[in-house]
C-alpha cells in the first residue's frame, strides 16, 4: 500500500476508459442504431471534484459516440480521444503534448485493451468485475463497480493521498 501512496501523491493527469468504468459496460442501441450509455453522477462529481482540486482529466475510449462527447463536455473535459485502436499510441502522444512523465499519469481500466497503458502509467486502477489480468496489473481496485461509483472512488482516493479531499468538501458543510 506504501508503494501506491508514494504514486498517488505524483499524479497531475488522470485518464480514463468509458465502458466498463464510467458507465457499467452496457451498450444501449436503439433500432435506428443511436448508442446509448448510462453515466453516473456521483462518478461525475468525483471528476468534477478532482479537476478542481488541480488534477487534469482525460478519456481514452476504442468506441466513438456522440453521448461520451456530451459527457466529457458536462464535466469541462477537453482532453478526449474516441476510436482509440491503439490506446497506448494516444496515451504516449497525450502526455508529451503536456509534458508530462508516466509517473506523473493515472488510468483507469477495466479490460484486456487498457493494459498497455496500466502497465506504463504512474498509477492503474482497475473495476473489480475485470479480468484477472487485468487487476492483476493494477496498483488499486476499487470497492464499486464500473458506472456504480468506482470513479468517484479513484478520485476520492487521490484526492484524500494529496491531501487535497478536505478542501474539496468544505463547501459542503
Amino acid at each position: 500500500m506504501e508503494d501506491t501512496l508514494r504514486r498517488a501523491a505524483r499524479i497531475r493527469l488522470v485518464i480514463f476508459d468509458v465502458d466498463g468504468v464510467l458507465t457499467d459496460g452496457s451498450l444501449y442501441l436503439s433500432d435506428s442504431g443511436e448508442e446509448m450509455k448510462a453515466f453516473n453522477t456521483q462518478d461525475g462529481q468525483g471528476m468534477k471534484m478532482l479537476q478542481s482540486s488541480g488534477v487534469m482529466l482525460a478519456i481514452i475510449t476504442g468506441r466513438s459516440s456522440r453521448c461520451v462527447e456530451l459527457r466529457a463536455e458536462n464535466l469541462g473535459i477537453s482532453l478526449l480521444y474516441q476510436g482509440a485502436s491503439d490506446k497506448l499510441a494516444v496515451y504516449r502522444e497525450l502526455i508529451a503534448s503536456l509534458g508530462l512523465e508516466p509517473e506523473e499519469t493515472a488510468y483507469m481500466g477495466d479490460d484486456l485493451v487498457d493494459l498497455p497503458v496500466m502497465r506504463r502509467c504512474g498509477l492503474a486502477f482497475a473495476v473489480p468485475d475485470s479480468p484477472d489480468i487485468v487487476r492483476q496489473h493494477a496498483h488499486y481496485v476499487t470497492k464499486k463497480r464500473g458506472g456504480q461509483g468506482a470513479v468517484r472512488e479513484a478520485c476520492e482516493f487521490l484526492m484524500r493521498m494529496q491531501g487535497r479531499y478536505d478542501d474539496q468538501i468544505a463547501g459542503y458543510w
